[in-house]
Parts: structure tokens; C-alpha cells; sequence
């Protein structure tokens, strides 16, 4: 087969610092011509971001780039594409290994570079480095990545335990460094927080094959997408439970708002879908990890759309929706997920359940529930 001419470029990210430099420097051995870029915004605060190149010899060059609106991972942006192609164009390189700093999110990037792919660069994967052990405590860390040195910007209000997070559910490998002290339960909430990925040994020949496997960033986004993510299936190994919770009710809002602390609480991780009553046509999109939830608007469910409108939506959301379609509710549905060890399955769920709407408030209609308590105004209608 013909090799492609093109420069690939595989994403390295994960904010276990060590893990990641661990599976870069695997890389780096694994692929003889891979060079490896990684920019530092640690003193992004002093105005500038430090860029650095190595090959598997050491240290290739170093050099400094001006931070951009006041932005570090803008910088990176606008700094990373250029340095690519201008190894594309000298010819000598196999593989770029970008090593993405901290806190930096993979989706991000890997959209930049998709976007900039062409006739000299293509995005060939994806992979978030792992230390088994630091799985559990860096999900229930809820600290601001400000407070511990890891803000991208100054307006950054992420936490440790949602960009970990998503770092983790992102990328389709998981590069995993050994450590003696994992055991079974660290293993068994990697493997049911992201099923679908393929885990590979930091230190193992499949590097090099899974740096060549290939990404789609559109299916990547769409496996995200709170209307038809892939989330976990029902799971209990090694004293870790994932709960499926699916039901065809709307929640009353008042009672879920007065629950969600214990519902925030109750798992290391949840995510999904959920269907309000006094919001029946918005699809409301369900993130928690560390103790904190965001609930986001992420649009209309497709029920209430016009069926001239359904061209406009990407096949993969239609796709999901006629899998699930129900005769009176079509899409509107409640699809939650939560992981963790310890969980309590039967008290979650009859948790869960307390929030729906009764019998006799069902009953009385759609138009009657828009006029129920609008308990989550502050949350998704912020002043």
C-alpha cells in the first residue's frame, strides 16, 4: 500500500502530566521520524507561551509565542498549525506528536488541526494518557483550574474533575502508563466511564498502530453530542456500578432542582439527557462530575420540530431518534448515566423517579406543565 504522503498528527492529552509524557516519549520510540510539540502555557501569565520540539534523542529546539486575547489556548492555536505545516513542507517528518498541555481539551484542538488538513497535514488520532490510579480523584476534584494553576485563560471557569472528564470521554484511546498500585476498581470505572474506547499499554507496539488508526472529527462530535452520545451501558464489576436510567415522563422542575445535590453527589460521573415539564420542547443536556452539574439548552427535541426543519438536522441525530421514537413522545425523553463506585442503585433511582411527574400531573397536558414552577430559570436563563 502506498504510504500517504501527507504529515499525520496525533493528539497526546490528558491532565496526568506524567502519564502523557510517558506515552509521548512511547510515540516518539514507536515511529522512527516522529517529533513531538508541546506548548507550555504554565507562564502564560507573564505574557507568553513557550514552545518546545523533541525527538526521541532529546530536545530539537525552543521557542516563544505572544499569548492572543488574552488567551493561552489561542496562542496554541494560532502558533500550532503553522509549526505543522512547516514540517509538512521540509518532508523529513513521519509523525508530529502533539502534546497538548494540562488542561487544553482535545476536542478543540483536533477540530483546529482537522480544519487546516489538507493536500500536507491529516489528523490521524486521538489519545488521552492515564494513570488508572488518578482516575477516581482527579473525577472528584470540583476545584476551579484557577486555584490550582491550570486556567487557560483568565476567564477560564472550568474545574479538574469536568475537563478531566472530557479529555476522557473524547479521545477513542486510552494509553494507560502501568502502575503497581492500580487495581481492579480503578480498571473497572475507566472501563465503564468509556466502554467504546480502545486502551492500549503506554509502553506497548500497538502506540504505533493506534497513532496511524485514523479520526473523524464529525463522528467525534457527534459521540459528544448530549442528543445521540454513546453513552455507558448498565455495568457492575469490581464494586463499580454504571445505572442506565431511561423513562418517557417529564420532571417536574421544582422537585429535580431540590434533588440535585444528591443527585450531584450520588455518582463520581453522570451525563445525558433530560426532558423538563415546563420546557417540553428543549432537549436539556445533563453534565456532572466533582459534586458540580451544568445543564445546558442544546436545542429543540425533534418531536417538536416541523418535518421541513429535519433536513437540517445532521444524519447522525436523526439516526438516534428514529431508533427511539416514540409514538406520542417521539424523542422527548429522559437518558441519564451515572458511574461510580459504591452506587446506590435502588436509592437513585427511586431518587430519580420521585422527581417525575405524577399520575395526575401528566394527566392534565402539556399546556399545564409550562405553568409549573420555572425552577431552573436561573440556571439555563441567567441574567
Amino acid at each position: 500500500m502506498e504510504q500517504d504522503p501527507r504529515l499525520a498528527v496525533v493528539l497526546v492529552a490528558g491532565l496526568h502530566a506524567d502519564a502523557r509524557r510517558e506515552v509521548v516519549d512511547g510515540l516518539l520510540r514507536a515511529v522512527p521520524g516522529s517529533v513531538a510539540l508541546h506548548h507550555d502555557l504554565s507562564d502564560a501569565g507573564s505574557g507568553t507561551v513557550r514552545r518546545r520540539m523533541r525527538d526521541a534523542s532529546g530536545p530539537l529546539c525552543d521557542g516563544e509565542t505572544p499569548l492572543v486575547n488574552d488567551c493561552a489556548c489561542c496562542a496554541l492555536r494560532e502558533d500550532l498549525v503553522p509549526e505543522l505545516k512547516r514540517l509538512a513542507s521540509r518532508g523529513l517528518t513521519r509523525l508530529a506528536v502533539v502534546e497538548l498541555w494540562d488542561s487544553v481539551e482535545p476536542k478543540g484542538m483536533a477540530e483546529v488541526v482537522a480544519a487546516h488538513a489538507g493536500d500536507d497535514l491529516i489528523l490521524t488520532n486521538v489519545i488521552t494518557a492515564v494513570d488508572p490510579v488518578l482516575v477516581l480523584p482527579y473525577l472528584a476534584n470540583g476545584d476551579d483550574l484557577a486555584e490550582v494553576g491550570l486556567e487557560a485563560a483568565p476567564t477560564d471557569r472550568r474545574t479538574v474533575s469536568d475537563t478531566w472528564a472530557r479529555q476522557l470521554e473524547y479521545a477513542p484511546v486510552l494509553a494507560l502508563v502501568d502502575n503497581e498500585e492500580a487495581d481492579g476498581e480503578d480498571r473497572a470505572l475507566l472501563a465503564q466511564l468509556h466502554p467504546t474506547a480502545r486502551q492500549v499499554a503506554s509502553d506497548s507496539g500497538e502506540l504505533a498502530e493506534v497513532a496511524f488508526a485514523g479520526f473523524d472529527v464529525e463522528a467525534a462530535a457527534a459521540a459528544q453530542h448530549p442528543a445521540c452520545a454513546l453513552l455507558p451501558q448498565n455495568a457492575d464489576d469490581a464494586g463499580v456500578t454504571t445505572l442506565v436510567w431511561r423513562r418517557r415522563r417529564p420532571f417536574h422542575p421544582e422537585r429535580l432542582y431540590d434533588a440535585l445535590e444528591d443527585l450531584c453527589c450520588a455518582a463520581a460521573r453522570s451525563r445525558g439527557r433530560f426532558w423538563l415539564a415546563d420546557r417540553p420542547d428543549t432537549l436539556l443536556a445533563w453534565d456532572a462530575a466533582g459534586g458540580a452539574l451544568c445543564v445546558e439548552n442544546v436545542g429543540p427535541w425533534l418531536a417538536s420540530l416541523p418535518d421541513a426543519a429535519w433536513e437540517l438536522v445532521p444524519p447522525m441525530r436523526q439516526a438516534a431518534a428514529s431508533l427511539d421514537w416514540h409514538p406520542e413522545h417521539g424523542d422527548c425523553c429522559q437518558h441519564l448515566v451515572f458511574t461510580s463506585p459504591g452506587l446506590d442503585r435502588e436509592g437513585l433511582e427511586q431518587l430519580l423517579d420521585s422527581c417525575l411527574l405524577t399520575d395526575i400531573e401528566y394527566a392534565a397536558g402539556r399546556e399545564a406543565w409550562k405553568h409549573l414552577p420555572a425552577a431552573f430559570d436561573a440556571l439555563l436563563d441567567p441574567a
